[in-house]
């Protein structure tokens, strides 16, 4: 933003809540499967936070929204494969919902872009407040759910 300050620069974040504690990204593959094994057979609170700020008019907006999602008791075998493709590091919760990681969800309740990490319709809608028009209406992106899993889960 401060590189570019007549841009519009947006950012999004994503955090696990499981018994009221925050879980963030995991550091190593222990944590990954310390995390996982936290979250396996339960439903927790995914959230994930967007800001959109410009500098030139002092704008800043920050929203969030919230989504649950319930994970299956996978074995300790299922877990070891998932945790060496490695596709947990760098994943809020050490699970990737649109890749491998899908297997290991039984049920989500709300958005599913809000767990991939970018709920639309918010981004959208501050977007569209400040005068940026999407090529494709949010609601079309819904209605086509153009990734595997959303069409799984959505």
């Amino acid at each position: 933003a401060h590189r570019h300050p007549d841009y519009l620069v947006l950012g999004s974040d994503t955090v696990i809540e499981i018994d009221g504690t925050l879980v963030g990204k995991p550091q190593d593959l222990d944590d990954a499967e310390t995390m996982l094994c936290q979250l396996r057979g339960r439903t927790h609170q995914v959230h994930t936070g967007i800001a959109l700020i410009h500098e030139t008019v002092s704008v800043t907006v920050v929203r969030g929204e919230t989504a649950l999602v319930r994970m299956t008791a996978f074995t300790d075998q299922e877990l070891r494969h998932y945790l060496e493709t490695e596709e947990s590091l760098g994943k809020a919760g050490a699970y990737s919902i649109q890749g491998e990681g899908a297997r290991f969800i039984e049920k989500i309740e709300g958005d599913y872009p809000t767990i991939v990490g970018l709920p639309l319709r918010q981004t959208a809608d501050l977007l569209e407040q400040r005068g940026v028009m999407l090529k494709t209406p949010v609601e079309e992106i819904y209605r086509l759910k153009p990734y595997a899993n959303w069409k799984v889960f959505g």
